[in-house]
C-alpha cells in the first residue's frame, strides 16, 4: 500500500460546525478563528446552505486554497455550493477556471493597470474635493455613506466604464442583488439582475449605434464584435454588469468602516492626520485589518486529493478560506489584532489571492487612500455625530458596512 492511500483511508472527518460561528458584530472578528488557527486549522463546516466544505484558517493554508492549480472554482456551477444565500449567488469570472477565466480577465486587466489607475488619480481627488465641498455646505451633521462614501467610488467607475452617473440611484440599487444573502427576497434578487443586464444591454447597442466612443465598455464592444471567439453576447453583458457592480459596491463600504476603525483608533487617527504620508500604508493595513465580509464564500474544489494544514482534502472537496483569518495570522502579522499604521510587511489578503485576485485591486486601493487622505486633511475634526451604539449596521448582505454614517468636523 503506497503513503498516499494509507493517509487516504486513515483520514479521520470531524463533525461539521455550524458556520459563520456568530452573528456579525460591527467589524469585530469572531474569536473563534483564533482557537481554530491554533488547535484545528482546517474544519469541517456547515453553511446555510448547500454541502459541507472544509474551512481554511491559517494564512498559509488559504493562501493555497486560493492560489493553487489544483482547486478550481468551476465545479461549483455543477454542485451544490456552500453558501450563505438560498440561491446561488451570482459571481460572474468567480465562476471560471483557466483558460476561460483567463480569456475574460485579459479583456478588462489593462483598464485596471497601476499605470491607467494612477492616470485616473487627479480627477478622482476632484470628484472627493467636490463631494466634501458640498457636505461642508450643507453642514453637519452629514451623512458620509450618503454625501462620499457612496457618490465617490460610482462616479469613479461610471466614467471609467462609460456608463451615466444620472443613472446611479438605479443601478446601486439594483447592485445589491449580488451582495444581499437575505437583505432582499428572491424574486427581487432576480428581478434587479435582470434589470441590470438589461440596462447594460441597452448601453451595448448604444455603442454599437456610437462605436466611436472611448471607454472600457466600447472596448469590450469592440472585442466582441471584432473576435466573436473572444467574448459572446452574453459574457459581454455581465462583465461588464459585473464590473459596474463590484467596481463600486464594496469601496463604497469600505470608506466608512475604514473611517469608523479610525475613529475607534484615535491615536492612529492623530498619526495620520499630523503625517498624511502615512496614508498608502494605513489603506493597506485597514485592508488587512477590517474584516469585510461576514463569511467566507466562493469555495474552491479539489481537483484532486490536497493536503492542506495536515489534513487530506479528497478530490472534488470543497474548501472554503478566511480571508479576515488570514490577516489576523500571527505567525505572519506581530500583534494582527491591533491596528498599526507603521506595519512593514503587509502581506494581506484583502484582494484575496490567485487567479481571483480582485482586477479592480488598483482602482480599489487607489479611490480608497484618496478618500482617507482628503477627510483626514480637509475634515481634521471629523467625528460621529451620533453615539457609536446608535450607528446602524447592514443586514442580510455579503459584506459587513454601516448604514448610515452621521459626522460631524
Amino acid at each position: 500500500m503506497t503513503e498516499s492511500a494509507q493517509t487516504t483511508e486513515s483520514r479521520t472527518v470531524p463533525p461539521a460546525r455550524s458556520y459563520p460561528f456568530s452573528v456579525p458584530d460591527r467589524l469585530v472578528v469572531d474569536p473563534t478563528y483564533g482557537e481554530l488557527r491554533e488547535n484545528e486549522p482546517m474544519t469541517r463546516v456547515k453553511l446555510p446552505y448547500g454541502e459541507e466544505a472544509w474551512l481554511a484558517t491559517r494564512y498559509e493554508d488559504v493562501r493555497t486554497v486560493l492560489g493553487d492549480v489544483r482547486f478550481g472554482r468551476a465545479p461549483a456551477v455543477q454542485r451544490d455550493e456552500p453558501r450563505l444565500t438560498p440561491r446561488q449567488q451570482y459571481s460572474g469570472m468567480l465562476t471560471l477556471d483557466p483558460p476561460d477565466h483567463t480569456r475574460l480577465r485579459r479583456l478588462v486587466a489593462k483598464a485596471f493597470t497601476a499605470r491607467r489607475v494612477e492616470a485616473l488619480r487627479p480627477r478622482t481627488q476632484e470628484i472627493a474635493d467636490a463631494l466634501v465641498d458640498d457636505m461642508v455646505r450643507l453642514g453637519p451633521p452629514a451623512d458620509l455613506v450618503e454625501h462620499v462614501a457612496t457618490p465617490l467610488p460610482i462616479q469613479v467607475i461610471c466614467e471609467l466604464l462609460g456608463v451615466p452617473y444620472a443613472d446611479r440611484d438605479r443601478f446601486h440599487i439594483w447592485s445589491e442583488a449580488i451582495v444581499s444573502t437575505t437583505s432582499l427576497p428572491m424574486e427581487t434578487i432576480q428581478e434587479y439582475l435582470n434589470s441590470l443586464w438589461g440596462y447594460i444591454g441597452d448601453l451595448v447597442a448604444e455603442r454599437r449605434r456610437e462605436p466611436g466612443i472611448d471607454d472600457l465598455l466600447g472596448a469590450l464592444v469592440r472585442a466582441r464584435d471584432e473576435n466573436q471567439d473572444r467574448l459572446s453576447e452574453t459574457e459581454l453583458v455581465e462583465l461588464a454588469g459585473g464590473l459596474l457592480a463590484a467596481g463600486h459596491e464594496t469601496t463604497v463600504t469600505q470608506i466608512p468602516n475604514f473611517v469608523y476603525v479610525l475613529l475607534q483608533n484615535p491615536g492612529q487617527l492623530a498619526r495620520l492626520r499630523a503625517d498624511p504620508s502615512l496614508v498608502p500604508a494605513a489603506v493597506e493595513e485597514l485592508l488587512r485589518y477590517v474584516p469585510l465580509g461576514v463569511g467566507s464564500s466562493f469555495a474552491r474544489y479539489a481537483k484532486e486529493d490536497v493536503e492542506v494544514g495536515g489534513v487530506l482534502v479528497r478530490a472534488g472537496e470543497p474548501v472554503l478560506g478566511s480571508l479576515s483569518s488570514a490577516n489576523r495570522d500571527g505567525t505572519v502579522f506581530a500583534d494582527p489584532d491591533r491596528l498599526d499604521l507603521d506595519r512593514e510587511q503587509n502581506p494581506h489578503l484583502g484582494f484575496g489571492h490567485g487567479v481571483h485576485h480582485c482586477v479592480g485591486a488598483q482602482l480599489a486601493r487607489m479611490e480608497l487612500q484618496v478618500a482617507v487622505a482628503t477627510l483626514v486633511t480637509r475634515l481634521p475634526g471629523l467625528r460621529l455625530a451620533v453615539p457609536e451604539a446608535e450607528l446602524e449596521w447592514k443586514r442580510g448582505m455579503l459584506v459587513r458596512g454601516l448604514l448610515g454614517m452621521p459626522v460631524a468636523w
